[in-house]
């Protein structure tokens, strides 16, 4: 079986299909793979864009009553269906017309007391969104003070070519955050300028003395005031540098100093930037240019303003909620961004505190659903997979056997062909209708059939032929034999020459079929020599002008130029002789042969011509064939062996050349041999 072609194409076949199958899948797989990583990772994304939006809107909002429009602006954004539900199920908001379902899971929990960190990287250790501030909100005229002070010490900086940024905090507090400059500590930091609240001039200090400078206005578990050095510094830095970029607008009233307000790129001054924006939670920085100092200015005032009012109370309530939790006293604190603090080891508590503090300002949590039911992760079926695998297989599979057996059909044509010649069936052919390479293969043996068919024939042909051709003389050389031996006829002269007519026409034909013969196995021996063309057709015409005259023919030589070539002249005189003696013999008295000679190119022209009846021009392809007669008698009254011709091309085709003949009945043939022609002699 393994050397069936049927079995070979089909086997290649499915190799290839499966090559290409795996191919197709491996890279199915990996660009999907890529693909549904690219979209979950816009979709992550996505997703922390809305979840920090309606985080703003739920810090900055006790309901969510009017967050309808903010849930319909984000849904138009991100081209998504977006939706809230309270935790039991009813939905508070739906960008879907219609309210249709709610997609089977949540896609976060919006709770700005319990920040989901997947979506909110970088979030405070307590979860608890910044801009979640509640009562330590500034109301306005308190914002405008913090920010007049804070705007002269910007000022102040500048004279001293320092560069500073005016910050404001989630809660309205305005605070500097410098960028540079002399080597003064920053805030919050070990060594930095007294925290909010203490004397000028003063400090950091030890716990014990804040609380005494605040005693004023705070109770005596609660300090308002905290030096930034150690564990609480840390933390207070740690909240100043999350909060510039979650800080709350306000609007201060204009510096008494120039100062530079950035501009976000691609928009215009003054005009909105196109993207939804929750208004309490837009920065507001302004940076403070640096100019030439005054001489003789004072140093600037490393000062922070002290605690407003609105945060003594917020912080005394906050500080009372932490000493409830941690059972003692805890000291709490503000930074200078107006974020509460405590020491490390009340972390826990501060943050129960605050979201007791803070639960009355937000929103309650929300389930925020993103997509619609329908939306589905996409993942590969491996199922599917190797269902599509196997159809694509069998395909291949049914698709290959049938152009296969397609075509080994001719191919089993051909062979059974063959073998049918092999028994002797010479009419063997293949019926193949296919135009491409199997028609022309089957086209080819049909010619290669019909050719040994025809060769057959002849060869059939050509034994009757020579068993004809020698029955004849023998058989008149066996009955004068035996009648003279009988004494019925008398071996005189007249006998004796006929006997030797009879001998030397059979001599003829074995020599001519022995020609034949060693030029059929490329035998045949030539002794090439310079040959004056002209010499040698007036010779050959010198030897047959008596049987011409004898027949009563015109017997013409016609040379042009002097062509000459490399040839045997003994065969060259018995082809051009052969012609000539059928030429006498078929043309009838008073008739004409021409000899004629000329050169054509690098090739030497040789005809003979006569006004005989002529050849049919069914019966000119066959005129070189062996024992080849129109007559079918074979009398030697009408004609010779049947040899002469077919000696004749061989010797033409044993020089490089050829033979051929042409004639129409009535009007005489010519027979014209073209040899290669070599230099002309002088």
């Amino acid at each position: 079986m393994r050397h069936s072609l049927l079995v070979r194409l089909v086997a290649s076949s499915v190799l290839i299909a499966v090559c290409s199958i795996v191919a197709t899948a491996w890279l199915a797989v990996r660009n999907t793979s890529g693909e549904i990583r690219h979209q979950q990772g816009q979709t992550l994304a996505r997703d922390a864009r809305i979840n920090d939006a309606l985080l703003g809107y739920a810090a900055s909002h006790p309901r969510w009553d009017g967050v309808e429009e903010t849930v319909r602006a984000l849904a138009r954004q991100s081209d998504q269906r977006v939706a809230l539900a309270t935790e039991g199920g009813t939905r508070i908001a739906d960008s879907a017309a219609g309210r249709p379902p709610l997609p089977a899971r949540p896609s976060a929990v919006v709770d700005p007391l319990a920040v989901d960190v997947s979506l909110v990287p970088g979030a405070a250790t307590d979860r608890i969104d910044a801009r979640a501030v509640g009562p330590f909100r500034l109301p306005e005229p308190e914002r405008m003070r913090l920010r007049k002070d804070v705007d002269a010490q910007a000022a102040c900086l500048r004279r001293e070519r320092q560069r500073a940024t005016v910050v404001v905090g989630p809660g309205g507090r305005a605070y500097l955050r410098r960028e540079g400059g002399p080597t003064t500590p920053a805030p919050g930091t070990a060594s930095s300028r007294p925290p909010i609240g203490a004397p000028s001039g003063q400090g950091p200090s030890t716990p014990r003395a804040t609380s005494a400078a605040l005693a004023a206005f705070t109770t005596p578990a609660v300090a308002l005031l905290r030096p930034s050095g150690g564990e609480a510094g840390g933390l207070a830095g740690g909240a100043a540098t999350r909060l510039v970029a979650t800080a709350a607008t306000m609007n201060p009233a204009p510096p008494a100093n120039p100062v530079e307000e950035p501009q976000q790129p691609g928009t215009e001054p003054g005009k909105p930037t196109g993207r939804l924006e929750d208004r309490s939670t837009v920065t507001t920085q302004r940076t403070v240019l640096p100019a030439p100092p005054s001489p003789g200015s004072p140093p600037c005032s490393s000062d922070v303003p002290g605690p407003t009012a609105t945060e003594k109370r917020a912080l005394s309530r906050l500080a009372a909620l932490v000493r409830q939790c941690h059972g003692r006293r805890v000291e709490v604190w503000l930074d200078e961004t107006g974020t509460p603090a405590a020491p490390a080891s009340a972390a826990e508590c501060l943050a129960t505190a605050r979201r007791t503090q803070l639960k009355p300002y937000v929103a309650p949590a929300a389930l925020l659903y993103i997509g619609s039911p329908e939306d589905r992760t996409p993942t590969l079926d491996p199922y599917g997979i190797a269902g599509v695998t196997a159809v694509i297989l069998a395909l291949a599979v049914g698709v290959s056997v049938l152009v296969a057996t397609r075509l080994v059909r001719p191919v089993r044509a051909v062979t059974a062909a063959a073998r049918r010649m092999r028994a002797g069936d010479g009419s063997a052919r293949v019926m193949v209708r296919d135009k491409g390479e199997v028609g022309e293969l089957s086209a080819a043996f049909n010619e290669m059939s019909e050719h040994l068919d025809r060769m057959e024939r002849q060869r059939k042909a050509m034994v009757s032929d020579v068993s004809h051709e020698l029955r004849t003389p023998l058989s008149n050389i066996r009955g004068w034999l035996e009648a003279a031996q009988d004494g019925v006829a008398e071996l005189d002269p007249a006998l004796t020459a006929s006997l030797v007519e009879e001998a030397t026409l059979l001599q003829h034909i074995v020599d001519d079929l022995q020609q034949l013969a060693l030029a059929d196995v490329g035998k045949l021996r030539l002794h090439p020599e310079p040959v004056d063309v002209a010499d040698l057709v007036e010779q050959i015409a010198t030897v047959h002008r008596p049987a011409a005259e004898a027949a009563e023919l015109a017997l013409t030589v016609e040379v042009t130029g002097h062509p000459c070539l490399d040839a045997d002249p003994v065969r060259l005189r018995q082809a051009v002789g052969n012609l000539l003696a059928n030429a006498v013999r078929y043309t009838p008295a008073g008739g004409r042969v021409s000899l004629r000679a000329d050169t054509d190119g690098d090739d030497v022209l040789i005809e003979v011509a006569d006004t005989g009846p002529g050849i049919a021009a069914e019966h000119l392809p066959y005129v070189f064939d062996r024992f080849w007669r129109a007559e079918k008698s074979r009398s030697r009254q009408t004609g010779g062996s049947g040899l002469g011709l077919a000696v004749v091309r061989q010797l033409a085709e044993a020089h490089g050349g050829s033979a051929a003949a042409r004639s129409e009945p009535g009007q005489g043939a010519t027979f014209i041999l073209r040899l290669p022609r070599t230099t002309e002699i002088a």
